[in-house]
């Protein structure tokens, strides 16, 4: 319910690096959904121009107002109570955002004396730095032997600040991490981030002090819970968030190591669940997916809606504590007077009340506009967790698509430059073969892949051969061989022979090539192996049968 507020308002707009201060009665209107994770607002202000009019006063936002620079918005509120015995210590909730659009109306008013000004009507839609730079984000980048916080740190810009508290996720050297993020898929950098989030249970935290982002294992419990003064609020409802049904089960589908291991839910109902589809041959990379399921099942607790009659002396944000009062009132709500609450969300608006001129002139309009130690019409609710709550809110965000793919060169580092050897690397942890790959696109960088039989069945051992050109299909953390994309030299065959051709070797010059074309329209069959100047051949064509064995002269 909106109800008539005195609020003490603070507007600066920087843009283009130039700051423009906004006089508080001029602040028509604002609007602000706060979150812990992120904000979204708008602002209304009017500023005077008399210039065209012969008067001293001018606009001096209107020039940068038209430029497409970047405009950052720093709004400040703060109460303002007359109805108390002394006078209390305020405290501001600050909110800080880049413009996301905006709008410009102007307006000419006439006076009492015939003569006329000049209003300009702003509007300024913003939101937190992150959700305006990081939606427009798409980089396609491979990473290797990098932690996450590396990533980040590449990616975030000068004007996101990011004191992350999540080593377990963030501080792991990683062999592969890889950013295929593209406009036609819809997810952006932002859409990654919190995607990775989500997927690992962690939380996203919006500091509305240090305005800055937190990447985190858990919820920051730290910190003195404040007090509620239950004058301050008008209504109070209890709410019950949607409960998990299901259980999980996790199933391996390596066929040398299967599992289906299942994950309870005590509130779940019989016969409903989600399964895991996973494919590894590492049993420890299914036990930590069973843990992290196991931590994704939360039962959520009461939650808290909050209707305000005032804004309140000491301000607070999204992520802050605080305690309900303990008055018969509250507690026959259902709410435990000694739980300590956590602020979750909060919307504010606020728009001009009438406000009529003391000598009853001007006009309409002009009635309408705030005055110095004017009010608002001010609605203000919060929504409140218990501090223990395991639920993490998150804003909506697009999955990104995996696999993208791109072209390696096949790494080996046996024999000669020159030789077309194969290699396979063994990890010393898990035992496992894989190949490596270097990725011209980006710096060279070598990756791991599989070293298996890919497309071939297994009865043919063609492993991959130094310098071989592959598609990669690249993963966030993982890689895999799609096919190969080119004939090995000496391997292909003139079309008009129809031929088929099976060369192996380190070498044309140092291997073995077993051929079969048409000569005349006739079948040939060539068997031919040749070392330097060594060369054993098996023939056989129409009518002819050539077992041949020579040196050529060095």
């Amino acid at each position: 319910m909106a109800h008539a507020e005195r609020l003490d308002l603070s507007l600066t707009l920087t843009i283009g690096g130039t700051a423009h201060a906004i006089a508080p009665a001029d602040i028509l209107a604002f609007e602000l959904d706060l979150h812990g994770w992120g904000h979204e607002g708008r602002v209304e202000f009017r500023v005077l121009d008399e210039t065209a009019h012969g008067g001293q006063k001018q606009d001096k936002v209107l020039a940068d107002f038209l430029k497409p620079d970047l405009v950052e918005v720093a709004l400040e509120l703060k109460a303002v109570h007359s109805d108390t015995a002394t006078k209390p210590t305020y405290t501001s909730l600050k909110v800080k955002g880049l413009g996301l659009d905006k709008a410009l109306s102007e307006e000419t008013v006439a006076q009492a004396k015939g003569a006329a000004i000049t209003y300009r009507h702003y509007t300024v839609r913003f939101v937190d730095a992150a959700r305006l730079l990081w939606t427009q984000h798409f980089p396609c980048a491979l990473y290797t032997q990098k932690t996450v916080q590396d990533v980040l740190d590449a990616h975030k810009g000068d004007k996101i600040a990011l004191a992350n508290d999540w080593d377990a996720e963030l501080a792991a050297t990683c062999p592969l991490l890889f950013l295929g993020l593209s406009p036609e898929s819809g997810a952006s950098f932002y859409d990654f981030v919190v995607w990775f989030v989500s997927a690992r249970n962690g939380v996203l935290a919006y500091d509305y002090t240090a305005q800055g982002y937190q990447l985190r294992a858990k919820k920051d419990v730290a910190g003195t819970p404040l007090d509620l003064r239950a004058e301050d609020v008008d209504a109070v409802t209890v709410v019950f968030p949607e409960v998990v049904r299901h259980d999980v089960a996790i199933l391996n589908a390596a066929a040398e190591s299967p599992k289906n291991q299942a994950v309870t839910n005590a509130q779940a109902v019989t016969g409903i669940r989600q399964d895991v589809l996973l494919r590894t041959d590492i049993a420890d990379d299914v036990q930590k997916r069973v843990t992290l399921e196991t931590a994704r099942l939360k039962v959520r607790g009461l939650e808290v809606d909050l209707d305000w009659n005032r804004f309140p002396t000491v301000a607070f944000a999204p992520g802050a504590l605080v305690k309900l009062p303990q008055t018969a009132g509250w507690v026959a709500s259902g709410v435990p007077g000694t739980d300590t609450f956590r602020v979750r969300r909060m919307t504010l608006k606020a728009e001009p009340l009438p406000v009529e001129d003391s000598d009853g002139e001007g006009d309409g309009e002009q009635k309408r506009r705030p005055k110095p130690e004017s009010r608002y019409l001010f609605t203000f609710t919060t929504r409140l967790e218990r501090k223990d709550e395991l639920h993490a809110d998150l804003p909506a965000f697009v999955t990104p698509m995996y696999p993208r793919f791109v072209e390696g060169l096949i790494v080996s580092e046996v024999g000669e430059q020159k030789d077309e050897t194969w290699q396979a690397y063994t990890d010393q942890a898990t035992s496992l073969d894989s190949y490596k790959v270097k990725m011209p696109l980006f710096a060279n960088q070598i990756i791991q892949v599989p070293f298996n039989a890919n497309l071939l069945p297994g009865h043919f051992y063609f492993p991959a051969y130094k310098g071989a050109r592959v598609l990669v299909a690249l993963d966030f953390q993982r890689a895999w061989l799609k096919r190969h994309l080119d004939w090995r030299a000496g391997a292909r065959l003139p079309s008009d022979g129809q031929g088929v051709h099976l060369l192996v070797g380190k070498t044309t010059e140092n291997g073995t090539s077993m051929r079969h074309f048409y000569d005349d329209n006739k079948p040939v069959l060539r068997l031919m192996r040749t070392n330097d100047t060594d060369t054993e051949k098996i023939e056989l064509k129409e009518g002819t049968l050539l077992i041949l064995v020579k040196e050529e002269p060095a």
